[in-house]
C-alpha cells in the first residue's frame, strides 16, 4: 500500500497510527512571545505545557511553510494532504502553493483537502483516508467520498481552562474567570464551514457530558460502520468517561482515545478535549 498521507501537526496521532497509517506529518510552530516550539517528535510536550501554564502574555501559532509541503510531498508517496481549516489558519493555503511547487518539478497527483476542522476532527479523516485505501478504492473516488465525510463531520470540543482565550483576546479575563468559578461548561466546535461557534452552555461536567450524548444522537448520522476520535490534553479519564457513555449508547466502529499535540494543546489548554464523529 504505497498511498501515503500527509497532514500537519494539528492532525493528533500516536506514533503507532502514524506507522500503521503511513502518515507522514508537517509542523506547525507554537510562539509563547518570544519563546517558539516545533510541533514535531522533539517537543519536549511537558516542558511545553509548563511553560504555557506560567506564560501570561499573547499565544500565537504559525503555520507549516509552503517549503514544508513541497519537501514531505516530493520525499514521499503520498496523494493525499489532510490540513487545518482555512478558515483559522494558513496551513491549507501553504500546502496548496507547496503542491504546486512540487508539481512543477513532476511530483504530481497530490490532492489536497481542507478538513473545515482540526485536531480530532483532522484525525477522523485522515482514518478514513486509510480505511478507503485500504479497501482497495481508486483515487478519484476516495476524493469523492471524503469530500463527502467532510461535509458531514462533527467537531466539538470542551475546555476546562479558558486562559488562552483570554490571552487571545477571543474572551475577556473576566469572562473566563466567571465561567470557571460558576462551573460552566461552553460545548464549541466547527460550524459547517470550518469556523468555531458555540454550541452548547452546560451547568458542570454531567451535564456537559448528556449534551455531547445528545449532539451525538441529533446529529442523525448512522454510526454503526464510522470511527470516533476523542483527543485529550492531560484528562485520559474523562476520555474514558465519554468512551463508556458513547459505547452504551450508540454503535461506532471504534472510538480512538488520543492525547493531543502542541498545537492542539496551545488551544484546548489543560484538560481540554476535542471530539470528533
Amino acid at each position: 500500500m504505497k498511498r501515503k498521507i500527509v497532514v500537519d501537526s494539528c492532525c493528533d496521532i500516536t506514533p503507532e497510527m502514524k506507522n500503521e497509517m503511513g502518515v507522514i506529518s508537517v509542523p506547525l510552530t507554537m510562539m509563547l512571545g518570544s519563546s517558539e516550539f516545533c510541533d514535531d517528535e522533539s517537543l519536549d510536550m511537558g516542558g511545553f505545557l509548563g511553560a504555557l501554564k506560567c506564560f501570561t502574555g499573547k499565544v500565537s501559532s504559525a503555520a507549516p511553510s509552503p517549503f514544508l509541503y513541497q519537501e514531505a510531498i516530493e520525499d514521499s508517496e503520498s496523494e493525499f494532504v489532510v490540513t487545518l481549516s482555512s478558515k483559522l489558519s494558513s496551513s491549507y493555503n501553504n500546502a496548496v502553493i507547496g503542491n504546486n511547487e512540487a508539481a512543477e518539478n513532476g511530483r504530481e497527483g497530490v490532492h489536497i483537502f481542507d478538513s473545515k476542522s482540526a485536531s480530532a476532527g483532522e484525525t477522523l479523516i485522515a482514518i478514513k483516508i486509510y480505511e478507503l485505501i485500504k479497501s482497495g478504492l481508486e483515487k478519484s473516488e476516495i476524493v469523492g467520498t471524503v469530500h463527502k465525510f467532510i461535509d458531514s463531520m462533527k467537531t466539538y470540543f470542551v475546555l476546562e481552562n479558558y486562559d488562552n482565550l483570554a490571552k487571545n483576546g477571543r474572551l475577556s479575563k473576566v469572562a473566563g474567570s466567571l465561567i470557571q468559578m460558576l462551573n460552566i461548561r461552553l460545548i464549541m466546535g466547527a460550524d459547517g464551514n470550518g469556523e468555531i461557534a458555540l454550541h452548547k452552555k452546560c451547568s458542570g461536567t454531567k451535564h456537559m457530558l448528556r449534551q455531547l450524548l445528545a449532539l451525538i444522537e441529533s446529529s442523525g448520522k448512522d454510526t454503526k460502520d464510522e470511527n470516533l476520535v476523542i483527543s485529550h490534553c492531560n484528562n485520559h479519564s474523562l476520555a474514558e468517561q465519554l468512551k463508556t457513555l458513547v459505547t452504551e449508547r450508540f454503535h461506532f466502529k471504534k472510538i480512538f482515545i488520543i492525547p493531543t499535540g502542541g498545537i492542539s494543546s496551545l488551544y484546548a489548554d489543560d484538560k481540554g478535549i476535542v471530539v470528533a464523529f
